[in-house]
């Protein structure tokens, strides 16, 4: 399984065929290969498409060429940035960083030692020579006073090769070439090491990288294969494959239909997909005769949206009402004893997903389990077996798409947000547009929108950091979270055991008695429609609660009020706030829940287990939702 720390993961290279090795020897020439090594976690791809596009006018721009790309295999490695960061490997050597900058809207280079010493032989540009070798120079910043010569043009802030003696050195310029040669702080010095790397003559392609690595796909197969059937031949559920449109679950598609028969594909559209998706999973499921079952979430995202505001990397709310909502309906309807589910989730993709095991149960749909054959495969591994297996791919990833999913998606690049403005200018200027009028009603602007702010609940350092970089004033949080101001925190009662009060700040949107309704799977109810107070109890505890917002909660200890205030709070939302998405009702053992224009509960058949709440979108992200 990958770790997500810093640090270095080893991968091996075929010098003789030009490509990575992911087995044990090249399946072509029998070398066990050159060792080399990129970051944690080693998630490495083919890079292909447009994204060699992206690459060679990289090199081109700062070093006036790229010819030495041409017919040869590159991939990249992903690794942590404000936006898309990969490493380039190149040769079985990382030869620079490709970085989206937020504050030019545009990819730039970072030089890595490896790439200076292969290129600064054929580099037409982009080139300095010292006057001497001045000895240590890693870390340095050189004044222009050192500088003997200079090859073509540059600006601050741009990857150069510096030539000190026998030493050839990574650097980035502090100066334009105009100012370099009086400038004081010039060039600064990120590695130094000695002589040439040579730039390999040998051709490569996909092709022979499937050659070179054909034992290793079969292996992977055999294994994933042997699980599914294995698990499949002792459960008598029907077989399913969430078919997203995307390469993982088309790695999974190729293993499923050689491990079991009478597979149906199910595909949720969550009214946000990118218009190529539909298509290839339309025509990929015709194609291939493959029962195709889909999950329609209609506008449920545009109804939404005007609630909860744009979703967030740490605020999908969009994933339960587009995604989950649909598909549990979905699955209730056509596989009511439930359905034994094939996924292509990998521990790579993510911190969370990376403990992730072959079975796991879905928490949000009750009668679904799923199966994770490709849990430790790499993305490289991924493509390997699709090209292995010349399955036909969705054609946005020869568009430069790492990952294809909901085409507004907060979780999307930057960078591939930018793609989308290219291919489907009325889809972004759309959304780019309710952001800003969005923003501007929350206090912000649309520098907001811009540099991608809208995309964080909570923002991390690294925006922070932007935010002062670029000079914008960013709240605490997120200026459209709720407020919860505490009158008093948890605290000793005068009657007795121990007291939280506060105000919720929380729309309006239903009347008081729907409020009630919610109340009831906290505990016993009795309300006022006219006065809009709801008295709670529980065994041991009681809550207020008032229709302007206000929560009085009581309990024998200050963990037990501080649990029935936030209960009461999270009903509240949950009432108001109600999305009509039915996870709630499908969660419901007792069957005490339906739906009409809100929650509505029978009090008679509720036994407060909180089932309800722990699948409501709205009580997940209570935290999010409430500042």
């Amino acid at each position: 399984m990958p770790h997500f720390e810093h640090g270095k993961v080893g991968l091996r290279w075929c010098d003789n065929c030009g490509t990575l090795i992911l087995g044990p020897n090249c399946d072509i020439c029998s070398s066990p290969g050159r060792y080399f090594e990129v970051s944690k976690p080693g998630d490495i791809r083919p890079c292909m498409g447009e994204s060699n596009t992206v690459v060679a006018s990289l090199f081109d721009r700062h070093f006036g060429t790229s010819e030495f790309l041409r017919n040869r295999t590159v991939f990249l490695n992903k690794v942590a940035g404000e936006d898309r960061t990969d490493e380039i490997v190149y040769q079985g050597t990382v030869i620079g960083v490709l970085r989206y900058d937020l504050r030019s809207c545009g990819f730039q280079l970072d030089l890595r030692l490896g790439g200076a010493r292969m290129l600064y032989p054929i580099a037409k540009k982009g080139v300095v020579v010292m006057g001497r070798d001045t000895g240590h120079l890693k870390g340095k910043t050189i004044p222009g006073t050192m500088i003997k010569e200079i090859k073509g043009d540059f600006n601050p802030g741009d990857p150069l090769i510096v030539i000190a003696g026998s030493l050839v050195c990574s650097a980035v310029a502090k100066a334009s070439s105009d100012e370099a040669p009086t400038a004081e702080r010039a060039i600064g010095i990120r590695d130094v090491g000695k002589g040439a790397l040579e730039v390999s003559k040998r051709r490569s392609s996909w092709t022979g990288f499937v050659n070179v690595n054909e034992k290793h796909f079969r292996s992977l197969e055999s294994r994933a294969v042997s699980d599914i059937r294995s698990y499949a031949g002792n459960n008598k559920l029907p077989i399913t494959l969430s078919f997203s449109g995307g390469k993982d679950s088309l790695a999974c598609y190729g293993l499923a239909s050689r491990a079991v028969d009478g597979l149906t594909l199910i595909f949720v559209n969550t009214g946000l997909e990118f218009p190529e998706t539909v298509k290839y999973v339309r025509d990929f499921a015709k194609k291939n005769r493959e029962q195709l079952l889909i999950a329609d979430a209609g506008d449920a995202f545009w109804q939404q949206v005007g609630s909860f505001g744009p979703p967030a990397k740490d605020f999908r709310w969009c994933c339960k009402v587009c995604k989950l909502a649909p598909l549990t309906e979905l699955i209730e309807k056509n596989f009511p004893d439930g359905t034994l589910t094939i996924e292509g989730n990998r521990a790579y993709e993510s911190f969370a997903r990376s403990n992730i095991s072959f079975v796991e149960k879905n928490p949000f749909v009750p009668n679904q389990v799923i199966l994770n054959p490709i849990r430790e495969w790499r993305a490289v591994d991924v493509w390997g077996y699709i090209w292995w297996r010349n399955i036909e791919y969705n054609p946005l990833y020869e568009m430069d798409y790492e990952r294809i999913g909901c085409y507004l998606c907060p979780s999307c690049l930057e960078s591939e947000w930018r793609n989308t403005s290219k291919i489907h200018p009325d889809l972004h200027r759309d959304w780019e547009e309710r952001l800003k009028a969005w923003s501007r009603k929350a206090g912000g602007g649309e520098e907001y929108i811009r540099y991608g702010f809208w995309r964080w609940k909570i923002f991390p350092r690294k925006m922070r950091q932007l935010a002062d970089e670029v000079r914008l004033r960013l709240p605490e949080v997120r200026a459209d979270r709720l407020d919860l101001k505490w009158v008093k925190g948890v605290s000793p009662c005068l009657t007795g055991g121990y007291s939280a009060e506060g105000v919720l700040s929380v729309p309006r949107k239903r009347d008081f008695s729907m409020v009630a309704e919610a109340l009831k799977t906290v505990g016993q109810v009795k309300y006022s429609n006219d006065y809009e107070i709801a008295l709670v109890k529980t065994k041991d505890s009681t809550l207020k609660v008032f229709g302007g917002g206000q929560l009085v909660a009581t309990g024998p200890t200050p963990e037990k009020a501080h649990a029935m205030f936030e209960a009461g709070a999270k009903a509240l939302l949950r009432a108001q706030l109600c999305t009509e998405c039915g996870i709630c009702v499908r969660n419901c053992r007792a069957k005490a829940i339906r739906l009409d224009r809100g929650l509505l509960v029978n009090e008679d058949r509720c036994n407060q287990c909180g089932r309800c709440a722990q699948a409501c979108v709205v009580a997940h992200y209570y935290d999010k939702l409430v500042s």
